[in-house]
């Protein structure tokens, strides 16, 4: 039954268009760049809502003596708007990573979302790039992004939230990073992420990321911090990468745009295998534009960045969970139902139907427990891993003996999803089945309270980093028990980011969010 166009009037009517407000029209909070530029301590202090942690590494401090434009926010806007006024002369990339540092030193201990300020190093990237003649073919000129800490940044560490990995810096950069600075953009810091990537909230010994719109409660995780910061205004797109979730997870719980690209269209390159094909290097950002202009960057296609209209598309909704015996919200439920129904205003055929999940589930499950343990195989300092970790590498040994994880089991779920997209291009589920858990040490906590935890609030992304495709997460209203963000999920088939970008642009452009928290 195909869901009728005239469904999302009331979804558009409730579309937050106070939100789209341009940063040009928004007033600079001149007390918060004040006190940023006197900021004397080489460190920040960050805090969450009744408890201190340990500050994000810092290189060097903002000097009391920078002078920060207080009249005129200019590294408030999309990145597109940033890029075009470094490329046309009216910004430099020296004036944006100011006014970046400055709102991230004064605002980060809202959320936690950065282990690691870049400040001297970002500023001399910036003063450089600002003396290079070919700004103007630069796509990302001057645009300050912030990096998952799990990936290669040269002259950094990479600690994936862990104190048993390596504590040197490392000498040259990943892959995606190198596409990001040819392309001119600025990295300011390395984002927060749990131990190992391998958990759905983003804690650690010494900070807990917070929600920005709701510091109660969790950003999601494990590219939590990279939400963080992107929803709290810090930056406007932020590097992620996804296992079984983990851009999507966190982009849902802060209300921002996540894609997760399909296998080979963007060098993948973590961990030992990046966890048998199932992570993905994508892009979290306040619009789809910017996801799409950052996407179309790591993927070394610029096909990617434009998002016109799609043609008409088959569109399957599909709002059952996975487990029937964690039922989805009903609000996150709606979310779903909410995108469907501005699709179907924009002219697509959708219509209600059920994804054939099958076994898929325990076979991720098994998946999840096996890849931790190969990672941890190269660790130097297994001994300080925490309890969950070591209970969760225990039980990834244990399967890997028994030899539980099979490719057969991929071929059999591969095989019902290519008959599936037979019928459709498109299918949107919710993200997640419920809000965001609280914001605690789930580092503290033990295995089973963090493996009920991730299970229960996102069991609809991982069934994409099986099959190795892609998904997005998208905006789609406020939660009203909660105060947090809720969100629809767009997956296809092999091949159709373009697809999924130009249909989230649509839906944007319909059902509008506000960008940032501040």
């Amino acid at each position: 039954m195909q869901i009728k166009a005239t469904a999302v009037a009331d979804a558009s009517a409730k579309a937050e268009t106070s939100g789209t407000e341009t940063a040009a029209q928004k007033p600079t909070k001149q007390s918060a760049v004040a006190q940023a530029t006197h900021k004397q301590q080489a460190v920040i202090a960050p805090t969450r809502a009744g408890a201190e942690a340990s500050a994000p590494a810092q290189d060097s401090p903002l000097g009391a003596n920078d002078q920060i434009l207080a009249d005129k926010d200019i590294a408030r806007g999309p990145a597109a708007v940033i890029a075009a006024g470094v490329r046309d002369g009216s910004l430099t990339a020296s004036e944006v990573v100011e006014t970046t540092l400055a709102r991230i030193v004064a605002e980060h201990r809202n959320t936690n979302a950065f282990s690691v300020i870049r400040t001297e190093k970002a500023r001399s990237e910036a003063a450089s790039l600002d003396q290079r003649a070919d700004l103007d073919v630069l796509p990302l000129a001057g645009v300050p992004i912030a990096i998952k800490h799990n990936i290669a940044v040269a002259g950094e560490t990479m600690r994936v939230g862990s104190a048993a990995t390596d504590a040197r810096p490392v000498a040259d950069d990943h892959s995606v990073v190198r596409r990001l600075r040819a392309a001119g953009a600025v990295i300011v810091g390395l984002t927060t992420v749990p131990e190992l990537g391998l958990w759905g909230t983003t804690d650690t010994p010494d900070r807990i990321t917070s929600n920005p719109w709701n510091v109660a409660r969790s950003a999601g995780g494990s590219s939590g911090g990279a939400a963080a910061a992107v929803a709290a205004g810090l930056v406007p797109i932020a590097h992620g990468n996804d296992g079984l979730g983990s851009i999507r997870i966190p982009a849902a719980c802060c209300g921002v745009f996540g894609i997760k690209p399909g296998r080979y269209t963007v060098p993948a390159e973590v961990g030992v295998d990046a966890w048998s094909g199932m992570v993905e290097n994508g892009v979290l950002a306040t619009t789809v534009g910017d996801a799409a202009l950052a996407l179309s960057v790591l993927a070394a296609r610029p096909d990617l960045a434009e998002v016109e209209p799609p043609g008409r598309l088959r569109i399957g909704l599909a709002v059952a969970p996975p487990y029937r015996c964690f039922p989805a919200d009903r609000h996150w439920t709606n979310a779903a139902r909410t995108a469907a129904s501005v699709a179907a205003a924009a002219g697509h055929l959708v219509e209600p139907t059920t994804l054939p999940y099958g076994d898929a589930m325990l076979s991720i499950f098994l998946r999840w427990l096996a890849v931790g343990s190969r990672d941890a195989a190269a660790l130097p300092h297994p001994e300080r891993l925490q309890p969950r970790t070591r209970r969760h590498l225990a039980l990834g040994r244990l399967v890997q003996r028994l030899r539980l994880v099979r490719p057969a089991q991929v071929d059999r779920v591969e095989a019902r999803l290519l008959e599936y997209f037979e019928r459709y291009d498109v299918v949107i589920t919710p993200t997640l089945a419920c809000p965001p858990p609280k914001a605690r040490a789930w580092h503290s906590r033990g295995w089973l309270a963090n493996v009920l935890a991730s299970s229960r609030f996102s069991p609809f992304t991982p069934l994409w980093n099986l099959v190795g495709w892609p998904a997005a997460s998208i905006p789609m209203g406020m939660h009203p028990d909660v105060g947090t963000p809720v969100a629809a999920q767009l997956a296809g088939p092999p091949g159709s980011e373009s697809t999924l970008l130009r249909l989230s642009a649509q839906l944007e452009s319909l059902h509008p969010w506000r960008r940032t928290i501040n």
